[in-house]
């Protein structure tokens, strides 16, 4: 197949089936990553301050929690929360698309974690030494003192984080769920152009990626300018 044909077959899918790849497709994708990411960041703090307590007994349960869920595979992880998840709480009548986003968050989760953990463990001690000495208490401390300094070494993580979901997402379309690699099962079940729909779908990634990568780049600047 030449290069002409190739580049002919993908002007047609995209004058037919735009829709498909552009609203649907890239509409899902982005909807469940920024999900994920916000849900992630949220309990991911909690499991950090959880991992950093002087309590044995909850340190030790969330940090093998936090390694269980970091040293399976995400696709593992995908199939238990479409398939047992459900089966377990099925008062709660999780819809597909639910299922995969609990997966995705709790894995998420995990690794916010240590990117909240070490941008607080970032933070000089003396920080906290010199707000104690002021009489605060660890609590006051944490909160004015510690976490502002820490959300500027976290945030540029965070957009790293949704830039990964996004490409994660991806293995979402083994449960045909409507995100951007499911269009091109789609599309290519429609037309039969295996090639040009990758190629599209492919265009389609680096173009969200490339431009997010580009906007936190810049943030990071701004952050580091502010310093």
């Amino acid at each position: 197949m030449s290069l002409t044909t190739i580049a002919e077959n993908i002007v047609k899918i995209l004058q037919n089936y735009w829709q498909i790849f552009l609203i649907k497709g890239v509409g899902i994708t982005l909807l469940l990553s920024a999900i994920t990411v916000f849900f992630g960041a949220i309990f991911g703090s909690v499991l950090a301050f959880a991992k950093m307590s002087r309590f044995r007994i909850i340190r030790l349960p969330v940090s093998f929690f936090i390694e269980l869920i970091r040293g399976t595979p995400i696709l593992l992880q995908l199939y238990i929360g479409y398939f047992i998840v459900p089966q377990m709480l099925p008062a709660l009548g999780m819809s597909d698309f639910a299922s995969i986003s609990v997966a995705l968050i709790i894995n998420s989760s995990c690794y916010m974690s240590e990117v909240v953990r070490s941008g607080i463990q970032a933070v000089d001690k003396t920080q906290t030494e010199a707000a104690r000495s002021l009489g605060l208490n660890s609590s006051q401390t944490m909160l004015k003192v510690v976490l502002p300094q820490a959300v500027k070494n976290i945030l540029p993580a965070l957009g790293n984080e949704f830039i990964m979901i996004i490409k994660e997402t991806s293995l979402a379309s083994t449960f045909f769920i409507g995100d951007l690699m499911t269009s091109y099962l789609v599309v290519k079940g429609k037309t039969y152009l295996s090639l040009e729909s990758l190629i599209i779908v492919g265009a389609i990634y680096f173009a969200l990626t490339f431009s997010l990568s580009k906007l936190i780049g810049g943030f990071e600047r701004k952050l580091k300018t502010s310093d």
